[in-house]
């Protein structure tokens, strides 16, 4: 997207999480967070850029959603994702950023 307002990067976060995927729509969202809520694994979700006041002022974001895991969990919430070809492989390399 546009680096000038920060959509291209991914969400601040603390040390000790690393990001899983980022989801586009709330029904992709909802799935995601369902997956994790059943299988315990704890997450975060962070809204790109001024994705929160679109939310609040649309009903959703198309900047994006940024979803952490632990990163004692992230091969685990992997392994369940990229069986259902949710996430892409070079989703670590952005985190490094």
């Amino acid at each position: 997207m546009d680096s000038f307002f920060g959509f291209d990067k991914v969400s601040a976060h603390d040390e000790g999480q690393e990001l899983l995927m980022t989801v586009y729509n709330p029904s992709e969202l909802a799935v995601v967070e369902s997956i994790l809520n059943d299988a315990q694994i704890p997450y975060l979700k962070k809204d790109r850029g001024a994705g929160g006041s679109m939310k609040i002022i649309a009903g959703y974001s198309v900047f994006g959603t940024d979803i952490f895991v632990l990163s004692e969990h992230l091969e685990e919430a992997k392994a369940i994702f990229e069986n259902a070809e949710f996430v892409d492989e070079d989703v670590s390399e952005e985190s490094d950023d």
